[in-house]
């Protein structure tokens, strides 16, 4: 009797010590608590407060866990918080216990020392399940896993066909002209010679067609698509070809009208119907509206075609593979171990689509990206989310993605090439106006625009 009551006793101390090892520390009766930042703000607020909630009442509390947001701000505030706190900077916040952040973001507290492997949470089978380009664009410095995909993004082109189609009725052009990069440059003339044969009266009151959020973006992924490379040595690469091209679909036009010069995003300007299509972060689909307001402050109903994003002529099916990701801070393994967990639940295909589905984001496993995500989407009463999730399976089967390199002065280049790549547009754009009052369009243009490829290469 007494051997058998040492061998239960001996086997619920192993049972219990085993028990401790597989939960690192975490005990329900003193649950651990992580601070987390985010930038899920606006719209997608509710959801992430929604589903912490859930977490903390679920898995956190039977796990012993407590998650706590001490802070939501803009991609920009955010980063210069990170970038404060890593640097110790006076008045300084406390570094969170996960955060969202960006990989240019997160390499500045990795070289820090300040992250945490996140592979160390996981097994190699349970990082199988995720799509291997999202969790490649994590890896930074050694090759470790810091940044962790919760919700990607790439880039999409947005058409109000219900200008679209007016447009295309009385010329001949579809939406599969919009498929390449040329074909909507050629719309692009062709909207702005319709808009303005519609006022004969005044001359050259064309109207703009297209706009791309992102110069910087497109001449990387144009370059990729034409087998090139943009950023060389971390240094910006003219001495291509592939940039007389990327030129040639952005400068004339835009000097011409046909194509905006803007600093805000493209969605503005599809709110009040001054362009018809933009290529703009999938991410950006909320901000599409059911109506376009005009000038005059007339309004009518908008409906939208998302398109795959467009590829130079002979080019490969290229986009760029945007979005933030989850980082956690070093601390202790219990904490550590508990970031692992919430990171499980909240990229596992149920919550994951949950998320993505009122967000405009792209779920991050394989599972959840395939028929799922286009099961999920009949269930979604966002008709712009639902043509989202389409075209972005078609891309997830048709299209290699992009990884931007990760590197201390990529933000510098990329606002001084768009910022002169624009202020160029615009001065020449300022001279053909000018030369359009004694002069036909192409003497104007020509005029205009001598010499300013090669001073913009200089």
């Amino acid at each position: 009797m007494k051997k058998t009551v040492i061998i239960v006793l001996f086997l619920f101390i192993i049972s219990w010590l085993t028990g401790c090892q597989n939960n690192n520390g975490l005990n329900p009766k003193k649950p651990v608590t992580l601070t987390i930042w985010h930038n899920y703000g606006g719209q997608m607020k509710n959801t992430m407060d929604e589903m912490i909630d859930e977490f903390n009442d679920t898995i956190g509390a039977e796990k012993g866990i407590i998650l706590n947001v001490t802070s939501i701000s803009g991609s920009t505030t955010l980063h210069e918080k990170l970038n404060m706190a890593a640097n110790g900077d006076p008045g300084a916040p406390k570094l969170p216990d996960i955060t969202t952040a960006y990989p240019k973001t997160a390499l500045i507290l990795a070289e820090k020392e300040l992250l945490a492997n996140i592979e160390d949470q996981f097994t190699a089978e349970e990082l199988s399940a995720y799509v291997p380009r999202f969790l490649e664009e994590g890896r930074l410095l050694d090759g470790k896993l810091y940044v962790f995909p919760t919700a990607k993004s790439t880039e999409v082109l947005f058409v109000n066909k219900t200008i679209f189609n007016r447009f295309a009725k009385d010329t001949n052009i579809s939406l599969d002209d919009l498929r390449t990069f040329e074909g909507i440059t050629r719309s692009a003339a062709q909207y702005y010679e319709w808009t303005d044969n519609q006022t004969p009266s005044i001359k050259n009151d064309g109207k703009t067609f297209f706009m791309p959020d992102s110069l910087f973006n497109l001449t990387q992924v144009g370059y990729k698509q034409l087998g090139e490379d943009f950023l060389k040595n971390n240094r910006l690469n003219f001495s291509s070809p592939a940039f007389a091209k990327v030129w040639d679909i952005y400068y004339e036009p835009a000097v011409r009208g046909q194509i905006a010069i803007f600093d805000g995003y493209a969605s503005d300007l599809v709110k009040t119907g001054d362009i018809v299509c933009a290529l703009g972060s999938s991410a950006g689909v909320l901000f599409y509206p059911p109506a376009v307001t005009y000038a005059d402050n007339t309004s009518e109903p908008a409906e939208y075609a998302i398109l795959p994003y467009p590829v130079f002529e002979n080019g490969k099916k290229i986009a760029i593979q945007r979005g933030s990701g989850m980082v956690v801070t070093k601390s202790t393994k219990e904490k550590e171990f508990a970031a692992g967990i919430f990171l499980k639940w909240f990229t596992h295909p149920e919550q994951n689509l949950r998320f993505v589905s009122s967000t405009g984001y792209i779920p991050v496993t394989r599972e959840a990206f395939g028929e799922t995500m286009l099961n999920e989407a009949a269930n979604i009463s966002n008709k712009n989310i639902q043509k989202l999730f389409s075209t972005a399976s078609e891309m997830l089967e048709e299209y290699d993605f992009y990884i931007q390199p990760v590197f201390a002065n990529l933000d510098d280049l990329e606002q001084e090439y768009e910022s002169k790549l624009k202020k160029t547009a615009i001065e020449s754009r300022n001279h053909y106006l000018k030369n359009l009052k004694n002069a036909d369009a192409e003497t104007a243009f020509k005029k205009a625009s001598q010499g300013a490829f090669k001073e913009f290469t200089k």
